[in-house]
């Protein structure tokens, strides 16, 4: 398992970490991926990578859907962000083909910051096969 070390920039944001995962990858000739964020306000996902917008509108719509204010019992002030990251998840799975993740055309993986700024990880993890 490889950890990776990702500072994020604001409160909530969605960062293109893609790369990240290929540079971990490249050695595996067939297998699975499995990428995990270990934080109960953070998520992650494959989405369109190409346009930018895509991923903005994603983290406006989860704000409007789940605002930050609200009548939450969890008053630490930070319950949307952990409404937001059960909704997305935690983990992925891509496979890995001839080196190469899976990915269509367009898709990115991305980390998503739910209650930053912080200092956050993601663990890597492969299965050959």
């Amino acid at each position: 398992m490889i950890r990776v070390s990702i500072k994020t920039n604001l409160r909530k944001e969605a960062i293109d970490i893609t790369e990240i995962v290929k540079k971990h990858v490249k050695n595996i000739k067939n297998g699975i991926a499995v990428v995990y964020v270990p934080h109960t306000t953070a998520g992650i996902a494959i989405n369109e990578a190409c346009d930018p917008s895509v991923a903005e509108d994603i983290i406006e719509t989860l704000s409007k859907l789940i605002p930050y204010s609200g009548s939450y019992k969890h008053l630490e002030g930070n319950a949307d962000a952990h409404i937001q990251s059960t909704i997305t998840g935690n983990s992925i799975q891509i496979i890995i083909q001839n080196g190469q993740l899976q990915l269509g055309r367009w898709q990115g993986i991305f980390f998503l910051e739910f209650d930053g700024p912080r200092h956050r990880e993601i663990y890597i993890k492969t299965i050959e096969g």
